[in-house]
């Protein structure tokens, strides 16, 4: 179908009554469709729809924002970074947002500025929106928020920071993915698993750890030091370096991907196979995890449906203020199973590797 200019193809912009004229239906109908309300039949939604999409005619959110007493608008506060997992789970929200039909808001928080959050949820409360989603991955030291907010809230994988009359949660567990990394590479025989962790102020570097520990624990297993990474891949690198001087280290679970590519760079530089001699799992499922060398078993982060699900209940919390909430649902433990894990090498004795190298008819003197 042709998009039209407006009436008469001359330059003004096209209006509910023309859409209503052309559909052959009264305005109140048209604004019945636009307004997604009940009782209008799918053949008389289908003509209001390709009426307006002929005519070029999109609706005034600004006189229905008057009108209703809401902006539809949402905002998000979310730290400034290129991480994959708090870039992918932003470009998750921001195609979320727009299909509801609302018009998205970003207000970026740095990394080490405790006042940040305070500020980001003052700047979007000025703008009028109806909710917020709060994506902030880190624990700032001070930066305890007492901002109190009069429009719902959803909070995606961190405690609240805010007090809000309705505040909803999105994201959770996964401390249970990290158990379920754990548990595969003990499943495949391996006495125990070395953490390679990510900075503890990421309250997902926190659930990690805690979801590792809680496996380990439950099959009675030895808890190894912690390594510390900073989710980089070098830094994966400099803890391969020191994971591979220790002979011991047959498995490692990496709290993300980069750092489990680094590390397995180090250890087969360090002439330790993998996953011959250390297996390795890494967490996030990023793009190039199944083309690296080994390809990558890892977590997989379902990001799109924990956009989808979170807005879905913030939506129906901001049109519904007096309904209960929507329930949320337990996010799926997706552990994609490639080549970089496998059974623990064989164990030797010193006694056995002497009787291997001195076989009968091979030895000294014979």
């Amino acid at each position: 179908m042709t998009r039209g200019t407006g009436r008469g193809g001359g330059s003004a912009a096209p209006r509910s009554v023309d859409v209503a004229r052309l559909a052959g239906v009264s305005q109140k109908t048209v604004s019945r469709v636009f307004n997604d309300e009940p009782y209008v039949s799918a053949d008389v939604r289908r003509r209001v729809l390709e009426a307006a999409e002929q005519l070029g005619y999109r609706l005034n959110n600004a006189a229905r924002a008057l009108a209703s007493g809401r902006t539809r608008s949402i905002g998000v506060v979310t730290l400034g970074t290129a991480l994959y997992g708090p870039a992918t789970l932003l470009m998750g929200v921001e195609r979320v947002v727009r299909d509801t039909g609302y018009a998205l808001r970003v207000v970026n928080t740095m990394e080490g500025d405790p006042a940040g959050m305070a500020g980001a949820v003052d700047s979007l409360l000025d703008q009028g929106v109806d909710g917020i989603v709060i994506s902030e991955p880190i624990d700032e030291p001070g930066g305890d928020v007492s901002v109190r907010v009069g429009v719902p809230v959803l909070v995606i994988n961190a405690p609240s920071p805010v007090a809000a009359p309705t505040v909803l949660t999105a994201g959770g567990g996964v401390d249970l993915m990290a158990r379920a990394a754990t548990e595969h590479l003990l499943d495949l025989g391996h006495a125990t698993v070395h953490h390679l962790a990510g900075p503890r102020r990421w309250y997902a570097a926190q659930d990690r750890l805690e979801g590792w520990r809680a496996a380990l624990a439950s099959h009675g297993r030895e808890v190894p030091p912690v390594v510390g990474g900073d989710w980089s891949a070098a830094s994966g690198y400099a803890a391969g370096h020191e994971l591979a001087a220790d002979p011991a280290v047959t498995a490692v679970f990496a709290a993300n991907d980069d750092m489990a590519i680094g590390l397995i760079r180090a250890l087969t530089e360090a002439g330790r196979r993998v996953p011959e001699d250390v297996s390795v799992v890494g967490f996030d499922d990023i793009p190039v995890a199944g083309f690296v060398t080994p390809p990558l078993t890892t977590v997989r982060q379902p990001f799109d449906a924990v956009a989808q699900e979170g807005l879905k209940r913030l939506v129906h919390a901001i049109e519904n203020p007096q309904a209960d909430p929507l329930p949320a649902s337990n996010a799926p433990i997706d552990l994609v199973v490639r080549s970089s894990t496998a059974p623990p090498p064989p164990r030797t004795t010193p006694g056995r590797a002497r009787r291997a190298a001195t076989r009968p008819g091979q030895g000294a003197g014979i």
